[in-house]
């Protein structure tokens, strides 16, 4: 089997995995700090980007995370209401952010630049939810963002295999 080619100086499979998960934390942080305070987006990067942790994530994955979420906020909050059990100014700020998130990613193909497959949206949604969420925020997480993967990921989720039993 050919190994992937990979750009020079890029990292291995594991280290760029690592690598937008921390994206995607600083992501969450940006938009938390978004909804809180209603920071411009570049301001909330800059900010990001100050944290000693920052140079383990991948810089351009959150850039676009943070931004495209920001920039699509009210399309994706109308699109997620109907799978929501309250209006989405109710949620708090920290699953509101994961799900803003998850749902920028869902509607981003994953053959994408920065795409990814539904799984991976999904799986990374609920770390999320219990790293920087509520008690049991996660379980809400995993069943909204399993609802979105469904109505934007359809043709992804029917290949046999791609969904675990349940």
């Amino acid at each position: 089997m050919p190994r992937a080619e990979r750009r020079p100086g890029s990292a291995g499979p594991g280290k760029a995995r690592i690598a937008r998960h921390k994206a995607r934390e600083f992501a969450v942080q940006g938009l938390y700090e978004w909804l809180v305070s209603g920071s411009d987006t570049w301001d909330i990067i800059r900010h990001l980007r100050e944290s000693d942790e920052y140079e383990a994530a991948d810089a351009a994955f959150v850039e676009r995370l943070v931004s495209g979420a920001i920039a699509d906020a009210d399309e994706l909050s109308a699109w997620m209401q109907p799978f929501l059990d309250r209006p989405v100014n109710a949620l708090s700020p920290v699953e509101r952010a994961i799900l803003l998130l998850a749902g920028f990613e869902l509607r981003t193909a994953p053959e994408a630049e920065f795409g990814a497959p539904y799984r991976v949206v999904i799986n990374e949604a609920v770390e999320l939810a219990k790293l920087f969420g509520g008690t049991d925020g996660h379980k809400y997480v995993n069943g909204v963002v399993d609802k979105l993967a469904g109505a934007v990921r359809a043709d992804e989720r029917s290949v046999p295999g791609s969904r675990p039993a349940q």
